[in-house]
This record gives structure tokens, sequence and C-alpha cells, in this order.
């Protein structure tokens, strides 16, 4: 897995892009698992389902307003209030190091199961 981090506004050209570069690196049929952000949502962005769908990628939107479901709110969470240490929010740059550890050490440093994290 590839985590994506974007420094400014994120909006549907930023996520197209991202979208993109993705696609480019898919070797297996892939399902991602949106929520109803505006950008996931807009009239461009969805121009390019039928293009990234031909390349192996379906987009799969969860229903308005469920929390529950987006798994990206659970892991938020977890970052937020237990694995990110007080100093990385001396600055910007310190936020976005420790975000990047985080994505690339998920799964074996940082777990998240049922609730309780592990590091």
């Amino acid at each position: 897995m590839k985590a994506y981090i974007a420094d400014g506004r994120v909006d549907s050209d930023k996520v197209i892009e991202i979208f993109d570069k993705f696609t480019k690196n898919l070797t297996k049929p892939t399902v991602v698992v949106l929520d109803n952000a505006s950008f996931h949502k807009s009239k461009k962005f969805k121009a390019n389902l039928t293009r990234w769908y031909k390349l192996g990628l379906t987009v799969f939107y969860l229903p308005p307003y469920s929390p529950q479901l987006n798994i990206i709110e659970t892991l938020w969470r977890f970052m937020k209030y237990t694995w990110i240490e007080h100093k990385a929010y001396l600055s910007f740059d310190n936020l976005k190091q420790y975000i990047q550890k985080i994505f690339d050490n998920y799964g074996s440093k940082y777990l998240i199961d049922f609730g309780i994290s592990s590091y």
C-alpha cells in the first residue's frame, strides 16, 4: 500500500493526479473505498472512473455519513491521540515527517487491532 501526502489544498485535480499515479502501478484488480468528500464526487473526478476501471481500479463509495465504515477516521484518531508525539506539532515539517513515518510503518510497527493499539 502506498500513502500519498499532499501539501496545500486538496481538490479534484490533486486527487485525479494521485489516482493517475496510483493506477500506473496496479498489477491486479484493485478496489478503492472512498468517502463522499466533494472532490471524490465532482464531475471532473467521476469523468475518470471508466478510464481507471479499464486499468483495473474500481471505485466504491461509502454511504453518506458513515464514519463507522470509514477506516481512515479510525486511523486518523490513532495517529492523533496515540502515535504522534507532542513534538511533532512544533512545526508543519515535523508533523509531515511523523505522518509519513506512520504511513511507512503501518501494518508492522503501527497496528490497530479492534481498538487496541500496538507499537
